[in-house]
């Protein structure tokens, strides 16, 4: 029998089959060839026990995508949500985090959430650099159900992921979708303005029939060390076709003169914001590159 891994608590698995949930460990052989399952395998397994549900995994099929941290696989498409305000905009998390979606070749939708509380609208401008790269971007009010019809459409046939920094309102969006509470509300500290996260291990919710949504533990630091720095320039979709216009095969776009980049950036096709933060997380790269043997 074959089934879906929706969630993964201390290598006891739970198992969707088309209308039953069964609970199982990975067989020996699986831990022998190194290979563990994780939240989105789609697995075979062998029925133990039908009255209660217990099963054991047999094998795990080919994985289209695979993520280390949060470990899951088979992700379609990751919604990378932010807040307008309270917490600030982290936009050096999302570019990060769009670099990494890049890598992976998992499809990134950018959700501005609390959109009601910034009353100067900067989220427009946020909105517009964005889109202007070619990325879908969605404004939200969680609470008032605001952006959700939009939102629910973008998620039929998917296996999605939700992503972001803790108090960023990503649990409030899973249940507003799914028009009750699937997850804990993360509270949000007065003192500070930064969430508290609630989130303790990824889980997979079933929205529509082919349709699932992933809850992972809020990210307080994203790790993107799988990308070489030398690379990064690649994940950053509005440089491609802007590469060939550097002087220097290998170009870095920091140091260099005669950069195409920089070029761009003078011309206004470059936002400079956006380019400062490449800067900071090839430095990033590089710096942690060091350290790796």
């Amino acid at each position: 029998m074959q089934g879906l891994i929706i969630e993964n608590i201390s290598n006891l698995y739970k198992i969707k089959t088309q209308n039953k949930i069964y609970e199982a460990n990975a067989r020996g052989k699986l831990k022998k060839e190194e290979i563990t399952p994780v939240v989105g395998d789609n697995v075979k397994i062998n029925i133990l026990d039908e009255e209660n549900k217990k099963a054991v995994i047999e094998e795990i099929l080919p994985r289209t995508t695979y993520i280390k941290r949060p470990k899951m696989s088979n992700i379609t498409q990751i919604i990378l949500v932010i807040s307008s305000k309270n917490p600030k905009p982290d936009l050096l998390l999302l570019d990060k985090q769009l670099a990494f979606a890049e890598y992976l070749k998992i499809k990134p939708i950018i959700v501005l959430n609390k959109t009601d509380l910034d009353k100067n609208q900067e989220f427009e401008d946020i909105k517009t650099i964005y889109e202007k790269i070619g990325y879908t971007v969605i404004k939200t009010v969680a609470k008032n159900e605001q952006g959700i019809i939009e939102l629910k459409k973008i998620l039929k046939g998917t296996i999605t992921a939700f992503s972001g920094n803790s108090g960023v309102g990503k649990s409030t969006l899973i249940n507003a979708i799914f028009k009750k509470e699937i997850t804990q509300e993360g509270e949000i500290s007065q003192k500070n303005k930064r969430g508290k996260n609630t989130t303790t291990s990824t889980v997979i919710y079933e929205l529509d029939k082919n349709t699932y949504i992933a809850d992972t533990p809020g990210f307080s630091t994203f790790d993107i060390s799988e990308i070489e720095y030398k690379e990064l320039d690649k994940y950053f979709r509005e440089f491609k076709q802007l590469i060939e216009n550097c002087e220097f095969v290998g170009c870095t776009h920091i140091k260099e003169k005669n950069c195409g980049i920089k070029q761009a950036i003078e011309q206004g096709k470059i936002n400079k914001d956006r380019y400062e933060r490449f800067c900071k997380i090839y430095n990033e790269l590089k710096e942690k590159d060091k350290y790796k043997y």
